[in-house]
């Protein structure tokens, strides 16, 4: 890997580092090949009283209607990526599991501090639930799903569509989730000096989100979901983490208050992996093993019915 003085993602230069980042997606987006049985439809859901929010549906064309949904939070730490960066392989994921895939182009930091991200998630999990049946999508059947920054992007839409009273999403998929903004974890101190998505970086990216915020008492749980006091009623959990990542002890520890409060939780934390290991070696036998995982994880709880939320 590349890696520069200050990481693979240098938070020192954002505007270049998005740069360098969306030449790197379209360069691997080459190597992948194309499912022509997807459909792609680029569509900015409306709201009253801030921008639109641009999102992709993909759609796999064979499938029986109503179609199944994963919301897709794409990784890049809150700060980097854009929506279209994961739609190759999430159109393989799209025809593979027969569902239909919701990528939301989230506004980042730091020209959007949290939590706008999750307002902006919030907004397009309501107008898929609101408009499935004239998308042909199945509205009891919507789960969230992320990875790393995404991760804890979908961690708060789920507090979110909690707190005000929507309908449950049918689970929340966290890949290395980013959830605490106060770094005092073991992990947050121990992952140090390995150039990808270490302490320096994880810190430049809390300051872009949340600025004078950073570790106060002036920080929701939309912004940072580890700051929720109460997890009761929140969706099936599906955590992924790896051993050297700097996200692991505040995943770990979600995942324990998650089940404390009686959430359904599916924790996997892989000895010997570093932050987002299945992409920087995805032909490992550990990335294949996490793709497994998420990928059974997914097939069994996009068959489900809707479970019974626990009261809050």
């Amino acid at each position: 890997m590349p890696i520069g003085p200050n990481g693979v993602f240098d938070l020192t230069d954002i505007p270049a580092t998005r740069e360098a980042v969306r030449a790197l997606a379209e360069t691997i987006a080459d190597t992948i090949p194309d499912e022509p049985t997807v459909t792609t439809h680029e569509i900015q859901v409306p709201r009253a009283e801030a921008p639109d929010v641009p999102i992709l549906l993909l759609r796999p064309q064979n499938a029986p209607e109503p179609l199944p949904v994963i919301v897709w939070f794409h990784g890049g730490g809150q700060v980097l990526g854009f929506a279209a960066q994961d739609a190759p392989w999430l159109k393989q994921l799209s025809a593979a599991l027969g569902c239909a895939v919701v990528s939301v182009d989230y506004r980042l930091a730091p020209e959007t501090p949290a939590p706008g991200a999750a307002e902006d998630g919030y907004t397009a999990y309501r107008w898929i639930s609101d408009n499935a049946a004239d998308l042909g999508l199945d509205p009891t059947r919507i789960g969230l799903a992320g990875q790393s920054g995404g991760g804890g992007i979908a961690a708060a839409t789920a507090l979110l569509i909690r707190d005000r009273g929507a309908a449950t999403p049918l689970f929340q998929l966290l890949q290395y989730p980013m959830l605490d903004d106060r770094n005092t974890t073991d992990s947050s101190r121990e992952i140090t000096d390995i150039g990808i998505w270490d302490r320096a970086t994880n810190l430049l990216a809390w300051q872009a989100l949340l600025g004078d915020r950073v570790g106060t008492e002036d920080v929701t749980p939309y912004a940072a979901a580890a700051r929720a006091s109460n997890l009761a009623g929140l969706p099936p959990t599906f955590i992924g983490v790896g051993e050297l990542d700097v996200f692991r002890d505040e995943s770990l520890d979600y995942a324990a208050r998650l089940r404390a409060c009686g959430v359904d939780v599916e924790l996997h934390n892989y000895p010997g992996a570093y932050h987002a290991f299945d992409l920087f070696a995805p032909q490992s036998q550990l990335a294949e093993s996490f793709r497994h995982t998420w990928n059974n994880y997914l097939a069994r709880h996009l068959t489900k019915a809707p479970a019974t939320p626990t009261a809050s």
